[in-house]
């Protein structure tokens, strides 16, 4: 079973189990499987980020809880964070240019801001700020 999890009041559609989820703030860093689901969350929400990774990557392993905390963090509210398999999800991955891993890419209102190759927590952090603006 597919879920997707999202900060804040979100609610979500789930195409492949064609389920509603609805989930509160406490809520942790949103989890996308298909570039469906990736246009439709950018287009629908104001202010993303996204985390691109891979299952092998070892430095995407380790950000993984830093994210979790960074969508957990009240500075960040009103963004969404989302979780995404850069090696099953080609067209999301050219969206934002992801060149290596992990890949983190700023939205707002749909369209690209910001894009980084980092596994500094200090540069998402700064990616996040500007996106608040």
């Amino acid at each position: 079973m597919e879920k997707i999890y999202t900060r804040g009041q979100l609610t979500n559609w789930c195409f492949k189990e064609k389920i509603r989820v609805t989930l509160q703030k406490k809520d942790m860093a949103v989890v996308l499987t298909t570039d469906i689901d990736f246009e439709k969350t950018i287009s629908e929400n104001e202010k993303v980020i996204v985390k691109f990774y891979a299952d092998w990557c070892g430095s995407c392993k380790l950000f993984a809880p830093k994210f979790r905390r960074l969508s957990e963090d009240d500075r960040f509210s009103g963004i969404v964070f989302i979780d995404i398999n850069a090696e099953t999800n080609e067209n999301a991955r050219k969206v934002a240019g992801v060149d290596n891993l992990p890949f983190f890419a700023t939205f707002r209102g749909g369209v690209l801001q910001h894009a980084s190759a980092s596994s500094k927590e200090e540069v998402v952090v700064e990616m996040l700020e500007n996106l608040k603006k």
